[in-house]
C-alpha cells in the first residue's frame, strides 16, 4: 500500500514536497515513480528512481525542477517539487513495480498505486 502527501495550494515559482508512504520496505520494490493527471488529460510519468542503485529519470517537463529521492529507513519515497508552474497542476500518484523489474514510464507496468494528492498552482 502507498500512500500520498504534501499536496497543496501553491503559488508560481514556490516550492513543495510531496510525500509517498509504503506499508513495506521500499527498498523491496524494483522502481518506484510519480505519475501526474491534470484535468481533462492522460496520466503521465514525471520522476522514476531505482531503490536498489539510485538511478533516476525524469520527464523533460520537470528536468531541473524536481528530485525524487527516497528515505529507506522511514520506506519513504519524495518528491521535491521547486519553480512551480500552473501547468504543474494536476493529481499527483506514487507507483511501484515489484522487485527485479526496472523503471518504465509505462502506467500499465506499475502494479501499486497511491490515492494521489492534488497540487495547485495558482
Amino acid at each position: 500500500q502507498l500512500v500520498e502527501s504534501g499536496g497543496d495550494l501553491v503559488q508560481p515559482g514556490g516550492s513543495l514536497r510531496l510525500s509517498c508512504t509504503a506499508s513495506g520496505t521500499t527498498g523491496s520494490f524494483g522502481c518506484m515513480g510519480w505519475f501526474r493527471q491534470a484535468p481533462g488529460k492522460e496520466r503521465e510519468g514525471i520522476a522514476f528512481l531505482h531503490p536498489g542503485g539510485g538511478l533516476t529519470h525524469y520527464a523533460g517537463s520537470v528536468t531541473g525542477r524536481f528530485t525524487i529521492s527516497q528515505d529507506n529507513a522511514k520506506n519513504t519515497l519524495y518528491l521535491q517539487m521547486n519553480s512551480l508552474k500552473p501547468e504543474d497542476t494536476a493529481v499527483y500518484y506514487c507507483a511501484a513495480r515489484p522487485g527485479g523489474y526496472g523503471c518504465t514510464t509505462k502506467l500499465v507496468d506499475y502494479a501499486d498505486w497511491g490515492q494521489g494528492t492534488q497540487v495547485t498552482v495558482s
